[in-house]
């Protein structure tokens, strides 16, 4: 049985004067996952964000986040989200650990063990006692990533959560978001312009222009595996044979590439090799998501 998501948009319409920011957005977020939300500039992602976490009204339609209202029964919506919007905003007089400490009061439950624990998955542990005006932006995302996880929420929201970091600090952010999905069973709702970074991220993408949803894409191998048509390249000793045999696709140099499932191209591979051509190799054209967006989107560019 399917777990219930823990975001519900439910035709979310955002509209100020005449303009339309968000036309009727409809979009489950399920469980457990680290979900991608992208989309060229303007399309709204920073605007169904801030709607989520009540910063901006919804002027048509519902969020739920477990199943309570954002605009009906907000303090019980927002009781289960951390959340990163734009940029975190700390106290730059304090050290990194009196602002965490001073977010901790503000919720119940919240012990000083719980902190250095946030601390430690973030990798601040050598810095957190020292002021945050003397942190670069990298080191203050982090802050902000170990304030927002500080009550285990089941919803965390970052909005552009790698801007500032370098490679290393890319990598271990992603490795614990990933863990934090996986093994305590939050969902990350993660918004991006580092498409790269959003393939090794993510379990599943939205895509959104001009305020409507344009697609939801499953990444992994999961997806790779699935038992559907893909754009299949054999590298053979004579090509133009091998078109002619198979009666389908196209040449590129030595390669034969075909549009096949996996059953047709184990058969498309023993009809070459009976016939005598050499297959020197199978591989399947992978396409990125960066293509996979840009198609969707007509070429347009990401924020």
């Amino acid at each position: 049985m399917a777990q219930e998501p823990v975001v519900r948009i439910q035709n979310v319409t955002k509209r100020i004067g005449s303009k339309v920011l968000i036309d009727r957005l409809t979009l489950d977020i399920p469980p457990g996952q680290v979900f991608g939300f992208l989309g060229p500039n303007g399309a709204g992602k920073t605007t169904t964000i801030r709607m989520m976490v009540g910063l901006m009204s919804i002027t048509k339609g519902d969020i739920l986040i477990q199943g309570a209202s954002v605009k009906s029964d907000f303090e019980r919506a927002i009781s289960a989200v951390g959340a990163i919007v734009e940029n975190p905003e700390m106290y730059k007089f304090l050290t990194g650990y009196q602002n965490l400490l001073h977010y901790a009061r503000m919720s119940p439950g919240i012990t000083k063990e719980r902190i250095m624990e946030a601390v430690e998955r973030v990798g601040m542990q050598h810095r957190i006692h020292d002021k945050v005006k003397t942190y670069s932006l990298g080191m203050r995302q982090r802050l902000g990533v170990a304030q927002a996880i500080l009550h285990r929420p089941k919803l965390l929201i970052l909005d552009e959560p790698t801007n500032g970091l370098d490679p290393q600090g890319i990598r271990e952010l992603r490795d614990y978001l990933r863990v934090l999905a996986k093994e305590e069973g939050a969902t990350v709702f993660v918004s991006s312009h580092l498409l790269s970074e959003m393939e090794l991220m993510c379990d599943t993408v939205a895509v959104i222009q001009h305020g409507r949803l344009i697609d939801v894409k499953t990444l992994g191998k999961e997806n790779d595996a699935a038992d559907r048509p893909q754009e299949t390249a054999f590298e053979v000793d004579a090509p133009e044979r091998a078109l002619r045999l198979v009666k389908e696709g196209r040449l590129e140099g030595n390669h034969l590439i075909v549009t096949a499932d996996r059953s047709a191209t184990a058969e498309i591979n023993t009809k070459l090799v009976l016939a005598g051509i050499s297959v020197y190799g199978i591989r399947v054209l992978t396409r990125s998501l960066e293509d996979q967006f840009l198609e969707m989107t007509g070429g347009g560019q990401i924020d």
